[in-house]
């Protein structure tokens, strides 16, 4: 029989491009998504029935409560979900590979190209559970934690990167306000997909992170997108970070990642690159299956 690998989250974007890609970068394994329709990660319970009777032989955790305004809102709701949960799953998964996708926002942003060794700093309560997550999941050397910036894609819901969440606004008749001095590294989710999948093979745990080759303000990042999404025409606005309202947010939160690029077989892009490539090939803007 095949290898079974459970994903959570599955209905999410990163989690929804790792079970499609499944058949193309990862065609030995048996993958099982789910999402919280299929399985609410909060009641213990019915969790630990439900991997339990699957009897996984890999479990890659995508879900979580993701969006910064949410967490700051309901610190209890975001430390159950992000940091609870969590644990539950990799205690599930104590004998098998556990692959937990966290964020670049444990930083504080203050000096930007981070890397694995560099000491966390969260600024937000979002950051915060990710941070603690992370070190209940390493505490076992056999799993694996991922440190992910800003993704693009196409999810089902259509409300899931940060391209929709754009369009989205920009098509109901707002102003998209982005700042040029807040920087990400952003990557589409079939990139991110592909890693994942060839880390899985390598059998290399421990802490990785995963982010584009091309630093880049939030204006550039949209200023690059135009061409693909004419509705943001006439709507990008452009901020400083100074004047922001609301919840805490890192400045800089590009990554470094020469650890995970030195177990892949193909070079991480950058986000720009990614979309020219694209253009020149006539390729779809989100195709995951060449990097």
């Amino acid at each position: 029989m095949a290898p079974r690998a459970i994903i959570t989250g599955a209905a999410g974007l990163i989690g929804q491009y790792l079970v499609k890609t499944a058949p193309r970068w990862a065609p030995d394994w048996e993958v099982t998504g789910l999402s919280r329709a299929d399985l609410e990660l909060t009641e213990t319970l019915d969790v630990g029935a439900r991997i339990v009777a699957l009897k996984p032989d890999l479990l890659i955790h995508c879900a979580a409560l993701s969006r910064t305004k949410a967490c700051e809102q309901d610190p209890d709701q975001a430390h159950r979900i992000n940091v609870e949960v969590t644990a539950h799953l990799a205690q599930l998964s104590k004998h098998i590979p556990f692959i937990f996708l966290s964020s670049g926002e444990v930083f504080d942003g203050k000096i930007g190209w981070y890397s694995e060794t560099d000491e966390p700093n969260p600024i937000n309560v979002y950051g915060q559970t990710k941070l603690e997550a992370e070190q209940t999941v390493l505490q076992n050397p056999g799993h694996t934690v991922v440190r992910i910036v800003l993704t693009a894609g196409n999810s089902a819901t259509g409300d899931r990167s940060f391209v929709e969440d754009m369009c989205r606004t920009a098509k109901a008749g707002k102003n998209v306000t982005l700042y040029a001095d807040e920087f990400r590294c952003p990557l589409p989710a079939g990139v991110i997909a592909r890693t994942i999948w060839e880390l899985v093979d390598r059998k290399q745990p421990g802490l990785y992170h995963l982010g584009g080759s091309e630093r880049l303000s939030r204006w550039e990042i949209c200023e690059t997108l135009l061409p693909w999404f004419p509705e943001l025409k006439g709507r990008l606005m452009t901020g400083s970070a100074r004047d922001h309202v609301g919840s805490l947010r890192p400045a800089d939160l590009s990554l470094r990642c020469e650890k995970i690029q030195r177990l892949l077989s193909f070079r991480i892009p950058g986000f720009r690159e990614w979309l020219i490539e694209r253009s020149h090939r006539g390729a779809d803007l989100w195709d995951y299956l060449a990097p």
